[in-house]
């Protein structure tokens, strides 16, 4: 015996999509659905067609199971497009994804996204329906661009408060609530509004890092001169240095970067100049030079720890990338311990014997030799003066 389809239909405040959803809807012998999705359509639109509520799932896919091999046309009643974070996994995991047509509203992300004016390609997307908030955090912390579904359990305002408490730089964030229905409204704000605020539950957050709206863009110039930065008597990873251990960093659009021994913090400093989007701690246990990259910091998002080495990581995010300019070995290590699966980390030294551990801990060694020019003589011809070589050692572990 051939069993008829189950139809899932989209909706968005009573309206559906598509002339396949029209049919799937009006050739229905029965509706089932939650009490909002019942009162959206609205039985003008579908006089005289049967509706049942459903709460939980096993009913709902035991209600369409029964009624579909009687023959009847069941019609399964979502909310936007059913098939993300949506009823179709459930349904399919019960039923077969054969015995199921599927006729999508837009999804709320995209109808967020679309009232905000952002693309949203490169966009990370949480959900706190069913799962904890602190998980959707995270990925706001992680990431430049995030779009999170909350619920009534985990409104918007306490999503705003667990990424305040997970460190998160900066966000620029709008609330988009009640998407095509009566009620509409979008608020945009900051974290500290986020948390502070009253949200409607039926809502999609979405955050975006300051200044990447449309897409992640660096900062033009790295590896910029040493005068650039307050240091003390030269010690500072030098420009060419510089530009080489941020390549080798690989740096994401968003995470978490240590710059461990930071010195005058020049290498942290450039990489929030690059990527906005990064969480960046640099890691000094000199006061006098934790002041100094303070300073050199202003305009950047970077947290500076002042505190040595194992004890200044303990209350610090795991970072996705790691720079160790200071500390030896030690603390080389103890910054491994710590690092996030996959992520990259790079080491610089000036004498080979602790470079050659440390590319035995990372897999790859190079040594950069700068011949800066000088003027000599009367007629400032030009020569080239030496400085001093430097080991790099990158990879991940």
């Amino acid at each position: 015996m051939t069993t008829t389809p189950v139809s899932v239909v989209g909706l968005h405040g009573g309206a559906w999509y598509g002339p396949g959803a029209e049919k799937a809807l009006r050739g229905a012998d029965l509706l089932v659905g939650s009490a909002r999705q019942h009162e959206d359509l609205t039985t003008a639109a579908l006089p005289g067609t049967p509706v049942e509520l459903w709460g939980r799932i096993d009913e709902l896919a035991e209600l369409c199971d029964e009624r579909a091999a009687e023959g009847a046309h069941v019609c399964v009643l979502a909310s936007g497009d059913p098939g993300f974070f949506g009823i179709v996994r459930a349904l399919a995991a019960r039923l077969g994804r054969e015995r199921i047509a599927v006729h999508p509203a837009p999804s709320s992300i995209t109808l967020a996204f679309a009232r905000v004016g952002l693309p949203w390609d490169d966009a990370v997307v949480a959900t706190c329906h069913g799962r904890p908030v602190r998980q959707a955090a995270d990925s706001v912390a992680r990431h430049h661009k995030v779009a999170v579904l909350v619920s009534r359990d985990s409104p918007a305002e306490a999503l705003g408060r667990a990424v305040l408490d997970a460190g998160c730089s900066p966000r620029d964030v709008w609330v988009c609530s009640r998407l095509c229905e009566a009620g509409e409204s979008v608020t945009q704000t900051d974290l500290p509004g986020l948390a502070a605020g009253h949200f409607d539950p039926l809502s999609v957050v979405v955050f975006v890092a300051p200044g990447l709206g449309v897409a992640p863009t660096a900062a033009t110039g790295w590896g910029r001169d040493a005068s650039l930065f307050a240091h003390r008597a030269g010690l500072i990873t030098k420009a060419e240095v510089r530009a080489v251990v941020l390549g080798k960093l690989e740096l994401p659009p968003a995470g978490v970067v240590w710059d461990v021994g930071a010195g005058s913090g020049s290498v942290g400093i450039e990489a929030a100049r690059l990527v906005p989007g990064l969480r960046v701690f640099s890691i000094e246990r000199d006061s006098e030079a934790a002041t100094q990259i303070d300073r050199n910091a202003i305009g950047t998002s970077v947290v500076v720890v002042n505190e040595a080495a194992p004890d200044a990581f303990r209350d610090l995010p795991d970072p996705d990338r790691l720079f160790v300019g200071g500390g030896g070995i030690a603390a080389l290590d103890a910054a491994l311990d710590r690092l996030r699966p996959g992520g990259v980390a790079v080491a610089t030294y000036a004498t080979l014997g602790p470079a050659t551990v440390a590319a035995e801990r990372l897999g790859a060694l190079v040594q950069l030799q700068v011949n800066r020019g000088a003027g000599i003589g009367a007629d400032r011809q030009v020569r080239l003066q030496a400085e001093n070589p430097v080991f790099i050692a990158w990879g991940t572990p």
